[in-house]
């Protein structure tokens, strides 16, 4: 099968889990079929380049100076056309797969272009992440997100909270919905990389570790995570907090932990690369995610494959991730105490934190394969092919009928 993916990120370039998730998703579909990844190019990075027999191609959007993000989406939309009608030319793909709103319009111009089934995944919706729609650009953002779930045939996400938020949002059909959870590549994160000389870059040997990644927004929660440090502090000192990632609210907390004393307490490392980013997890004592709101939680996923007892909100997708006090622990989103109190109990009782990762590790190792997931998007590929074989279109293109589809249950695939 000749499969077309569009994202606005693709590693190197990481905005946010999405960034992965296309990564690791086009890997193992590109073992079996030629798989194509349109996103954005960087002034660092190739325009074209094979990534484990993903062929990426990544463009320039339009170099029209603008403050507007939504304008330039739509500029990085018209370069994605350009260079996708050049890739036609040489490609005969059989379907194409979006990656949230950011490439709607693209997408929908090859569909209807060149007549092929179009499908997408939804990682997270602009009413989820600010808790409602309240200016002009928050609601243009989730009418661009409809419109692409009502062009797509199928529809993708990562969580059954996921799937009744579209439901709810977007008044999608059930029978449109498809739930396929995120993955983690296992052998990346499993532990060995245990390295003092980098482990004191970040604490001292004395200091437990507490590890949060992930973009400096507000509905990740950092906020909360910061507040209940005093309370850990006042009961646990030889502790540190390490903060990974950038984002537009970075400023904002750097201030918070200097006018609570904390600054020698809380680092804040900025971005960090993949390397750095493994090498971390397998260093630290402790992972915890206090989001607001979270569609799935694949650092989750990827705390778990590294054997690092985790903590995060009984939100979204970490719901359905943790089995409270199994393989976790879940805390009330906002509730610096409850938070407080999670931690201090990990960092006195060892026992039950090795408890809870090696539980932890064996669910991911079952549960969260990319083999799997693969399989399972391959099925929803075979389900619209199938479905395609019987339209107007498909005798114009004469594409030839898939053998099989996958099977499916209450939209579970």
């Amino acid at each position: 099968m000749k499969i077309l993916m569009l994202s606005w990120e693709y590693p190197p370039r990481i905005v946010g889990g999405l960034s992965r998730h296309v990564q690791d998703l086009s890997r193992v579909l590109s073992q079996q079929n030629e798989v194509h990844v349109l996103s954005v190019r960087d002034e660092n990075l190739p325009e074209f380049e094979v990534d484990e027999n993903v062929y990426v191609h990544r463009v320039i959007p339009y170099n029209i100076q603008t403050e507007n993000f939504n304008l330039w989406v739509t500029h990085m939309n018209m370069a994605m056309m350009e260079e996708g009608t050049r890739l036609f030319r040489n490609v005969d793909f059989d379907i194409i797969h979006a990656h949230d709103w950011l490439v709607a319009y693209a997408a929908r111009f090859f569909k209807n272009i060149y007549r092929i089934p179009l499908l997408s995944t939804i990682h997270a919706t602009e009413f989820g992440r600010n808790r409602g729609l309240y200016n002009d650009s928050q609601r243009y953002i989730s009418n661009v997100e409809w419109f692409l779930t009502y062009e797509s045939w199928k529809v993708i996400c990562c969580s059954r909270y996921m799937m009744n938020e579209l439901k709810y949002i977007f008044n999608i059909p059930p029978d449109k919905i498809r739930v396929i959870p995120n993955g983690v590549r296992i052998d990346e994160f499993e532990r060995g990389y245990y390295d003092e000389i980098f482990r004191a870059r970040y604490a001292r040997p004395n200091e437990k570790i507490i590890f949060f990644i992930g973009r400096l927004v507000h509905e990740k929660g950092l906020d909360i995570l910061i507040e209940a440090m005093p309370i850990v502090l006042n009961q646990y000192a030889d502790v540190k907090l390490v903060v990974a990632g950038t984002g537009p609210k970075e400023e904002d907390y750097k201030r918070k932990v200097s006018n609570m004393g904390l600054g020698n307490k809380v680092l804040f490392t900025g971005y960090i690369d993949d390397e750095t980013r493994v090498k971390l997890y397998n260093n630290v004592d402790i992972a915890v995610f206090p989001s607001l709101y979270e569609p799935f939680g694949i650092v989750a996923l990827e705390a778990m494959a590294a054997k690092v007892p985790v903590i995060v909100s009984d939100v979204g997708g970490f719901k359905e991730i943790i089995d409270q006090g199994y393989d976790g622990i879940k805390v009330q989103p906002e509730n610096p105490q409850e938070l407080a109190s999670a931690i201090l109990k990990l960092l006195f009782d060892e026992e039950y934190a090795k408890l809870l990762y090696k539980r932890a590790y064996a669910k991911v190792k079952k549960d969260y394969k990319w083999e799997d997931i693969g399989k399972r998007t391959m099925d929803v590929y075979n389900e619209i092919l199938l479905e395609f074989a019987t339209s107007p279109w498909y005798k114009e293109n004469r594409k030839p009928i898939p053998e099989k589809i996958g099977n499916r249950e209450e939209g579970i695939i």
